[in-house]
């Protein structure tokens, strides 16, 4: 084997996970390897959450040129060109990837482009692409391929009646009408945004209701406010015998309860129903890693069964999270470097960028309750909040839950414009173990938004006083 093709590190995957680990790697002087099948930044940054980040904010300031005059202006008829609206999301991943790229170079990290899979451990053969026969020898590999959206047996994304995420991102015109299957994070933004460019939405969702991994309070003020916007929402369905056709698709929904038989149609179908792991042509026979539904299962050093084979990111499984990924990679690669014991995730942040925004850390109030522990809730509304009138999203609330022994934070849950942002207020109280005494006491500049975070943490004992 030639010196050139030998590394500390051989990295399969240049998404949050892969090329974070690419890049701390490089950083730590190691010689190191990043195996992507096409250009740095994975799902999310060129087809997931930085594009789909870009038309979600052109859809916010659509919306809200068409009540421009609650700020006393007059911008007369407002027109899209949805054609440059979908040219904006790619620019802004192009530039992103450009980023990595640069990145890549700095830190002396190679960007091998093909389809990489471990021949044996301590090998990996590039089976595809550019690189095509190139045999990497490495003594530690971190496998962080990621996932790609989970398809209904049966049907085929074909970017026309059937989509997934990524043919959504590739959209030419906003249909008449969709279906969304599906009402986690993924379907959600995508209701939102398609929507607000005049589409008419029908949310589909088994569980019976929208973000179901949400508290059950933001949920529900979610939904209000979708069906406020004027999208249609069916909770507590199954859709079954979709028919895709020359117009559009039609899909019955049957109720989980009771049986109840209801057939829609649209013009096209959007499947938002979850994720499965990329490890397709990852591994050859003669290696046998450990699996839980398909995801690969790791130790508390990222590890997997095999020694010097590691994993991290959605390939390892839930909360399929990019800034999850990339912590989990960062660790992986300071353990088996020697820089610090890596720790495991117990504690994130879950962020949903539509309109009002949903953001929440720690436990819900239904856990607490099904932990039996014993908690305050302190609630504020926006409504009460002066910068959140004066900038017209008076909408949605934060709520904060506390051990009512300790006054440490047990969740916190936000509804509202911004709260993607605000939630990283309640991740270092959390992290600190603050109490609300101490957020409380934390001044916070008048007027913002995040004067709220104090106020609902005051709340939890009748404390809050702003307006």
């Amino acid at each position: 084997m030639s010196e050139d093709n030998v590394y500390d590190l051989v990295v399969i995957g240049g998404g949050p996970a892969g090329y974070a680990a690419a890049i701390r790697a490089g950083q730590l002087g190691k010689k190191v390897a990043c195996v992507e099948m096409e250009r740095p930044g994975g799902t999310c940054l060129n087809w997931g959450c930085i594009p789909t980040k870009a038309l979600l904010k052109s859809a916010e300031i659509y919306e809200t040129m068409k009540h421009a005059e609650v700020f006393g202006l007059k911008c007369g008829e407002i027109t899209v060109d949805f054609a440059k609206v979908m040219q904006r999301s790619r620019t802004v991943a192009d530039q992103m990837s450009k980023g990595i790229s640069f990145l890549f170079k700095k830190n002396k990290v190679e960007h091998v482009i093909g389809k990489g899979c471990v021949n044996v451990p301590g090998l990996v053969e590039i089976t595809s692409g550019e690189a095509k026969g190139r045999l990497l020898q490495a003594k530690n590999i971190l496998l962080a391929t990621g996932c790609r959206a989970k398809m209904i047996p049966g049907l085929k994304a074909d970017g026309v009646r059937v989509l997934t995420s990524f043919e959504a991102l590739q959209l030419k015109k906003v249909p008449a009408s969709i279906v969304i299957l599906g009402a986690g994070a993924i379907g959600v933004e995508f209701a939102y945004f398609l929507k607000a460019f005049g589409c008419y939405v029908t949310i589909v969702e088994m569980l019976p209701r929208i973000l179901p991994v949400e508290d059950e309070e933001v949920s529900a003020a979610l939904e209000r406010a979708f069906k406020k916007q004027g999208i249609e929402i069916r909770t507590g369905v199954k859709a079954e015998n979709i028919r895709v056709e020359a117009e559009g698709v039609k899909l019955d929904l049957i109720a989980v309860e009771g049986g109840a038989k209801e057939t829609i149609s649209a013009e096209a179908l959007l499947v938002a129903v979850g994720v499965s792991a990329n490890t397709d042509g990852l591994l050859s026979p003669k290696v046998k890693l450990n699996q839980d539904r398909g995801f690969l299962t790791v130790d508390g050093q990222y590890q997997t069964n095999v020694k010097g084979i590691y994993g991290a990111g959605d390939v390892i499984g839930p909360p399929w999270l990019a800034h999850v990924a990339t912590y989990e990679a960062v660790q992986a690669v300071n353990g088996m470097f020697g820089h610090g014991a890596p720790k495991r995730v117990n504690l994130f942040p879950g962020c949903t960028y539509c309109q009002p925004q949903v953001a929440s850390i720690g436990l819900t109030e239904r856990a607490c309750k099904e932990k039996g522990l014993k908690y305050t809730v302190g609630k504020f509304p926006f409504s009460a909040s002066g910068k959140a009138v004066a900038v017209n999203h008076p909408e949605g609330f934060v709520k904060v839950i506390i051990d009512s022994a300790t006054g440490e934070i047990l969740g916190a849950h936000i509804l509202g414009s911004d709260a993607t942002e605000l939630i990283a207020e309640f991740g270092l109280a959390m992290e600190l173990e603050a109490t609300w005494e101490e957020i409380h006491a934390t001044i916070h500049a008048h007027p913002t938004l995040g004067e709220a975070v104090a106020e609902a943490t005051a709340a939890t004992h009748g404390e809050a006083i702003h307006i």
